[in-house]
């Protein structure tokens, strides 16, 4: 008989831990080779992971919940068909050590692997131990030395500073040493509460720093660095914590909105040359390619096209300078029961109305199978969501950080419009419509560009030919 380790695995090279967030199988199921047998949620995708081989299930590691290392070791297979099971395969079975290609500390125990995503005040199973200063001669915890790399630093020293961003900018504003502090996080690492624990606390900023003032949390997003109290339940209301993706959400758009100025401008777009374009072609191009074809690739070109006339519209700030990017990579929002996720197509501009099409279609629906990888959802430069196929009319979207515009797109319908005919008279036709919405960074973009760019969207949108597909 032998026994196969299932491990925690690395979803990208920035990723040093994920949430266990669902079992598929359950103690004593028979598995087959890349057959899905759990879910992990990482601060970049949800995923399913396949079994490393066929066998039977005979130890459950890592518990529904728990946030624990890469390379950690969730679960055990029994690779002999009808094998017993292990009397550690209980539900109740203690997290197992880090494995030795993660080089990580030993799983967290439950609760005690908060993302340094979640929001501050999360739900009261969360608990956090304040933050304190690392003491300057740290007690052996065994004859062996920690192991160091190059640079000297020990591992918990290199995970503790490669908390998220927030963190970090956080920890530089009040200039604070992130290696020098002990984290409630996986191996010491610093969460953003445990960081704002350490500020509340009265820790002192170094001479010179920067004063800045704690964050407004979701749940005080215009205070002034106080939050309201939380909410009580009452009786006969059902409490449910957040699922890894929901924080990590929230608190990018709190982010968002506290980084960027941000303003909406609003066109509506005549579609009426589209929609009779899908109407001649449909057939023909969903039989040529397989695929369906809808406005979406349409809007998607008309954006890159007017990315290249407006490269603004394609930048990200960086303190006082503008990065403008290269590539022009887009983002598009996809709505699942469980969240939001935006996957991205790269090169957007190198792409076709087919090659957009399939790529779009590529992405959103392995993005609700749960088989993205942490890539392909990075590296955006520009982002398109779209309420408008639940019905509504216009939005305000906010920013993805570090990009500096978004795009909402509202129902497209049918409306009655004024048309002035070539004879100079108007007349009432029935036209296909939408309201596009144009989010937009004021500190580097002014109202002017940013109608600029949404006008050659529209333009480009209300003059498709048929050379177009």
């Amino acid at each position: 008989m032998a026994r196969i380790d299932v491990i925690m695995p690395q979803m990208g090279e920035s990723i040093a831990e994920g949430t266990l967030s669902r079992w598929l199988k359950k103690v004593g199921d028979e598995v087959k080779r890349d057959e899905p047998i759990f879910e992990i949620s990482t601060d970049k995708v949800d995923a399913e992971i396949p079994a490393p081989s066929a066998g039977v299930l005979a130890e459950i590691l890592v518990q529904e919940g728990q946030t624990v290392p890469v390379q950690t070791v969730v679960a055990r297979l029994e690779t002999e068909k009808g094998a017993a099971v292990g009397a550690g395969g209980s539900s109740g079975a203690a997290p197992a050590a880090a494995g030795a290609g993660g080089g990580a500390a030993g799983a967290a125990p439950a609760g005690a692997g908060a993302s340094s995503a979640a929001p501050a005040g999360g739900p009261p199973q969360q608990q956090s131990t304040p933050v304190t200063p690392a003491a300057p001669h740290r007690a052996a915890a065994s004859a062996t030395a920690p192991s160091r790399g190059g640079n000297g630093a020990t591992l918990e020293d290199r995970l503790r500073t490669r908390s998220s961003p927030l963190v970090r900018k956080i920890a530089a504003e009040h200039g604070i040493e992130l290696a020098a502090l002990q984290g409630s996080g996986v191996a010491g690492r610093v969460t953003k509460k445990d960081l704002m624990q350490y500020l509340e606390a009265g820790a002192g900023a170094r001479p010179g720093a920067r004063a800045v003032p704690p964050p407004p949390s979701m749940h005080a997003p215009g205070g002034a660095g106080h939050e309201a109290p939380l909410p009580e339940p009452w009786p006969g209301d059902i409490v449910e914590p957040m699922s890894k993706m929901r924080a990590i959400i929230s608190e990018h758009m709190v982010v968002s909105r506290r980084t960027s100025a941000h303003v909406t401008s609003f066109m509506e777009i005549d579609f009426t040359r589209v929609a009779r374009l899908r109407a001649r072609h449909r057939a023909e191009f969903e039989a040529a390619t397989g695929q369906k074809l809808t406005y979406m690739p349409f809007i998607i070109k008309s954006v890159t096209d007017g990315l290249r006339q407006h490269p603004i519209m394609n930048s990200s700030v960086a303190g006082t300078s503008i990065i403008y990017r290269k590539q022009i990579n887009i983002g598009v929002a996809v709505a699942l029961d469980w969240g939001l996720i935006v996957p991205v197509i790269r090169a957007a501009d190198e792409l076709s109305i087919t090659g957009i099409t399939r790529a779009l279609n590529d992405l959103a629906s392995r993005a609700r199978a749960k088989k993205l990888s942490p890539e392909e959802v990075q590296g955006g430069t520009f982002t398109i969501t779209n309420p408008g196929v639940f019905g509504s009319l216009m939005g305000t979207p906010i920013i993805s950080q570090p990009q500096v515009a978004i795009l909402g797109v509202g129902t497209i319908e049918k409306r009655p419009k004024v048309i002035t005919g070539t004879d100079g008279e108007d007349t009432i036709a029935i036209r296909t419509c939408s309201y596009f919405s144009i989010s937009f960074d004021h500190r580097i973009i002014d109202g002017a560009i940013a109608d600029q760019y949404l006008a050659a969207v529209k333009q480009r949108i209300e003059t498709f030919a048929d050379a177009a597909l």
